[in-house]
């Protein structure tokens, strides 16, 4: 059982505390940079044993009646239909599933900006899309020179030739599908027509990762930096802030680098900067929460080597490049681990020897490691999930929950009329199988009764598991990696 390193409750108490204390601060109106993922934040709640996946939002509903969320886009990445790639779906699609995320909790979504307008006709159509769902939409421009050129920037010809996001609340949430949207520009933009306005407005900027009172090399931190190795952020010492107040505070380089920049922004805008440093800048309490560092470093270590397993994978896909391997092998060596501690790592290849077939080795919450390989009816996860199930509902390892009756119908479904060259069932079509036998079958009824059981299970799978299956995991809370390897020599994988 893992043990809990973090205190979620005292985190949403601390956090909205401290957001309505900026507030105050800059005279009743503040625009807040939202960066990370504010739904499904499993990544914080990997290396933060005790972090909720939906925290974030749990705090901002705790705000709801001072808030307000603008959701910026690129028109840049609209014309290039580009995704995410957690979801696997673009953009523009990715700002409605945000809108109607958040209208679900009861938050107000005032406005849509696109950034980076240049008349790019997708983005015009994106525009007359959501204006016919009732969103309004505001523009706002490429500035040439941008972030260089101060005095165009500030100026009626650059953030003046922005639209005016019109809001009503005091606190106004900024976020994005993906980063490089251009929130950060659309925060100072409106702190310009603010103040043209006559109206007392500020900005700070949210970011859960790097935790600014961590060590710099600190586990939680070193994880950030494995998760970002795409794009090569970096931990530092913010300087400005060791300058400053002489203490040690630890920040990513692009906030860093860009702070000058953003400090005379502000100070051209607002007539003097309200920081003196970029940590300044943020609102982030989740280092105040930490209840057991030993936890959480022992949390991040195993982050970092499911981190390497994604990278290896990606790039034996062809979507990520060696140097992010390069980097995340750095970061285990600093931490003093490898990929064998990892315990699903060496049962699953174990059994893949054994077999000669690939297999899959699971850790459930009770410390239990089952495995599973590829047989006539199952593929590796299936049968390893359907092992777990068993083992969970205390179960013989030799009961059938499905029969060859069940199975080979789908089988015979899936070659003869869906074009499947494979008949095994992958972990999907096992558990709706399973929940048709539970009708009837009291052991594989309680077998499905287990299924909740299995979130927080570690796993590891011997070849490059297909959409299906890892999705399928995912849902359940299962994380999971895979050895570089697929199944057939194949060049086309589905």
């Amino acid at each position: 059982m893992e043990k809990i390193g973090f205190d979620n409750d005292l985190y949403i108490a601390m956090q909205s505390a401290h957001i309505r204390e900026r507030i105050e601060k800059f005279g009743g109106k503040l625009y807040l940079e939202f960066g990370g993922k504010l739904f499904d934040d499993f990544h914080a709640a990997r290396v933060l044993p005790g972090f909720e996946p939906d925290s974030k939002i749990r705090m901002l509903m705790e705000l709801r009646d001072e808030a307000e969320i603008v959701i910026v886009i690129s028109a840049d990445d609209i014309e290039r239909n580009k995704r995410r790639g957690d979801l696997g779906i673009t953009y523009d699609l990715d700002a409605l599933r945000l809108i109607d995320a958040f209208r679900d909790c009861g938050l107000l979504v005032g406005s849509v900006v696109i950034t980076r307008w240049a008349g790019q006709r997708t983005a015009e159509a994106f525009q007359k899309r959501l204006e016919s769902l009732g969103i309004k939409v505001y523009r706002h421009y490429t500035i040439p020179d941008y972030p260089a050129d101060l005095p165009l920037i500030v100026s009626d010809d650059g953030f003046g030739r922005n639209d005016y996001v019109e809001t009503s609340r005091s606190l106004v949430i900024v976020t994005a599908p993906g980063p490089g949207s251009g929130k950060m520009a659309t925060c100072l933009s409106q702190l310009y027509h603010e103040h043209k306005r006559g109206v007392a407005a500020g900005y700070a900027k949210f970011e859960t990762f790097p935790i600014w009172n961590l060590p710099l090399r600190h586990p939680v931190n070193l994880a950030y930096e494995a998760a970002t190795a795409d794009l090569n952020d970096v931990n530092m010492i913010d300087p400005y802030h060791l300058e400053a107040y002489g203490e040690t505070a630890v920040n990513y380089n692009r906030d860093i680098e860009i702070f000058p920049v953003v400090r005379a922004m502000l100070e051209q805008i607002l007539g003097k900067c309200p920081y003196n440093s970029p940590t300044d800048m943020g609102v982030n309490m989740v280092g105040k929460c930490i209840t057991d560092d030993k936890a959480c470093r022992d949390a991040s270590r195993q982050e970092v080597i499911r981190r390497y397993f994604h990278t290896a994978c990606s790039i034996r896909q062809g979507l990520s490049k060696s140097a992010e391997l390069y980097k995340i092998e750095m970061l285990l060596s600093q931490l003093n681990v490898g990929t064998n501690d990892r315990e699903v790592v060496e049962p699953a290849l174990a059994k893949a020897q054994e077999t000669g077939e690939p297999a899959v080795a699971m850790s459930l919450p009770n410390g239990k490691i089952v495995t599973g390989r590829t047989g006539n009816f199952l593929g590796a996860c299936a049968a390893c999930l359907l092992n777990a199930l068993k083992s969970l509902a205390g179960i013989e390892d030799a009961v059938n929950l499905i029969s060859p009756e069940v199975i080979e119908p789908i089988q015979h479904l899936k070659v003869a009329h869906m074009g499947n060259r494979n008949p095994r069932l992958h972990s999907d079509e096992v558990l709706i199988a399973l929940s048709i036998c539970a009708v009837s079958d009291p052991q594989a009824h309680r077998a499905m009764e287990q299924l909740s059981k299995l979130a927080g299970s570690e796993a590891h799978a011997t070849v490059i598991l297909s959409r299906v299956d890892e999705s399928l995991f995912r849902k359940l809370g299962v994380n999971v990696t895979c050895e570089p390897q697929y199944e057939t020599s194949k060049l086309y994988h589905r």
